[in-house]
């Protein structure tokens, strides 16, 4: 099995756009929320080949080795839960120790569903607003002192900062009276920041119509607010907190389903967890720039795998293992095989063959590929 094409069903999630992946990829709407298409060959939703059987299951039949990579399209119109993904070791201990405890892989507390770290990449398509890594304290305190001075259940929160950032999450996860009443000073005052601080009380009034008296609403703002513009991209290493807040994105990960959740959800929060894996170190910017190659550009993370934006002709190089999304009519050729996708159709590759994709809007996941 060296190139098929595959496809599948967009996963309906409650925070999914109604109108974002249909409208990019030329498919009729379902009317109601979609949220992610995935690409590839997990076991919670692999993509089927043409006659219907699922990718994993066919490269098992043939005896290739499962893909280690996860390509997903994901539109939201409300925010996802704030999170984090565990290293391999992290997950390897986890998942173990979850086992042996006899936890149900499908059991809704379950935190580990696999041994696998889950780096992710995600490129916006449209202009796409994200939370994403812990900002320099200063930049924190400056908006946290601003509302204090508006209302003054929010000081005990700056106090608690300026002490120790790891522990002001603790404290928030655990939530309480304490914690409430500073959420509550922070949604009565954020709409009185002045405009310094306009983002972040955007990112309040957000959470807030999402998740009323979320403590993950004073959570967010120890974080980036990243607003994406068509073509930039952010990278999500372990132990990076997040949550996607609106926007049409391309995202490329481990195959991994290891989610550490921390608020703004009403699924399990595991504490003790997310506080195991959770990296606070404070990055001064998130965004990962891309490099431009001939037809298209690369998009490199510090992870095993890379993706690619093609707009053109492009020689992708020796692919051990590929999956190609049309977002335009794309010829997709390795090996001596030939495959012809129409707009919203994607095809695996399995081979160490030279990869060549030609489009006019096209992406190609890579894992395990020699640099052209």
């Amino acid at each position: 099995m060296t190139l098929v094409r595959i496809a599948n069903v967009v996963r309906d999630y409650a925070w999914g756009s109604t109108s974002l992946v249909a409208g990019y990829l030329g498919t009729e709407p379902s009317g109601g929320p979609e949220a992610e298409l995935w690409l590839g060959a997990h076991p919670a939703s692999p993509a089927r080949l043409d006659d219907g059987t699922p990718l994993d299951a066919a490269l098992e039949a043939a005896g290739a080795e499962q893909p280690g990579i996860l390509l997903k399209v994901l539109a939201a119109a409300h925010a996802l839960s704030l999170q984090v993904h565990p290293s391999t070791a992290q997950a390897q201990a986890g998942f173990a120790a979850e086992e042996t405890a006899g936890v149900p892989r499908d059991a809704a507390h379950r935190s580990f569903k696999d041994a696998r770290s889950k780096p992710e990449l995600i490129v916006a398509v449209t202009p796409f607003e994200a939370l994403s890594g812990f900002q320099p304290t200063t930049r924190t305190l400056a908006v946290l002192d601003a509302l204090a001075a508006i209302d003054a259940r929010v000081a005990p929160y700056a106090d608690r900062v300026r002490a120790s950032t790891r522990e002001t999450l603790a404290w928030l996860l655990a939530g309480g009276e304490d914690v409430d009443a500073v959420v509550a000073g922070v949604v009565a005052a954020a709409p009185s920041l002045p405009a310094a601080h306009a983002a972040a009380a955007d990112t309040v009034a957000r959470l807030h119509a999402d998740y009323p008296g979320d403590a993950g609403i004073a959570t967010s703002l120890m974080l980036h607010r990243v607003s994406l513009a068509p073509g930039e991209s952010v990278f999500l290493p372990a132990g990076n907190l997040h949550a996607y807040l609106s926007g049409l994105g391309i995202e490329l990960m481990e195959a991994s389903d290891n989610v550490l959740r921390g608020g703004l959800t009403p699924k399990h929060v595991d504490r003790d967890a997310l506080l195991d894996v959770v990296d606070v170190t404070p990055v001064d910017d998130p965004r990962l720039p891309p490099t431009a190659l001939p037809g298209a550009v690369a998009y490199r993370p510090d992870a095993p795998f890379e993706l690619r934006h093609v707009s053109g002709d492009h020689d992708a190089g020796a692919a051990a293992c590929a999956i190609v999304l049309a977002a335009s009519p794309t010829i997709v050729e390795v090996a001596g095989e030939r495959l012809v996708l129409e707009r919203g159709e994607a095809a695996f590759a399995a081979t160490p063959g030279m990869l060549r994709v030609e489009a006019s809007d096209a992406w190609v996941a890579i894992e395990r590929f020699d640099t052209p």
